[in-house]
């Protein structure tokens, strides 16, 4: 059984992102896995401040909800970065919720990292910008990040549209296959 860690930076609950997110967990459960999903915009998460305080103590100054979820990253085995696409980058969630990981970004090594990117674009070329982000985060920062897997959800622009592309059912799957 594997440990895994949803991270949901979309800004509506139930949005198209979020909805991906939670059919990756609900395969992951279903093929046994512990699967627990942190939706950020209901998390009180500052913004990085750049002091540098952590760079020799590992904790932030920020008294906030990053601590507990840097907690969960550490122990997850498996980490899902999701976001919506905004402007051909990941959304503000997400930027900060990355930015945050500093404190502690040495202790989130040797993990299975899967992205879930959802967009109105119909291009799955143009989410590239986005996964080149995730992309310098996990392999330049992390010690033995894995790429497992990339979801491009295109095509979603109203709440529910995901449903119907074949993001959908690949969320699903991928999870399973974990």
């Amino acid at each position: 059984m594997k440990n895994v860690l949803i991270i949901s930076a979309s800004p509506r609950k139930g949005g198209n992102s979020d909805t991906l997110c939670d059919r990756f967990a609900q395969g992951a459960e279903e093929s046994g896995h512990k699967a627990e999903k942190v939706f950020l915009a209901a998390e009180n998460i500052g913004y990085c401040r750049g002091c540098g305080v952590c760079n020799s103590t590992h904790k932030c100054v920020q008294k906030d909800d990053m601590a507990e979820i840097l907690d969960k990253m550490v122990d997850a085995d498996v980490i899902v970065l999701a976001t919506p696409v905004y402007f051909y980058s990941m959304d503000g969630q997400m930027k900060t919720f990355i930015d945050r990981t500093v404190p502690r970004y040495t202790e989130i090594s040797n993990k299975d990292f899967y992205f879930i990117m959802t967009a109105a674009d119909t291009q799955k070329a143009n989410l590239e910008r986005t996964m080149e982000a995730f992309r310098g985060f996990t392999e330049d920062c992390l010690d033995g990040a894995r790429e497992a897997g990339i979801i491009y959800g295109t095509g979603a622009w109203q709440v529910g549209e995901i449903q119907s592309t074949p993001a959908y059912v690949q969320a699903y799957e991928m999870g399973r296959s974990i």
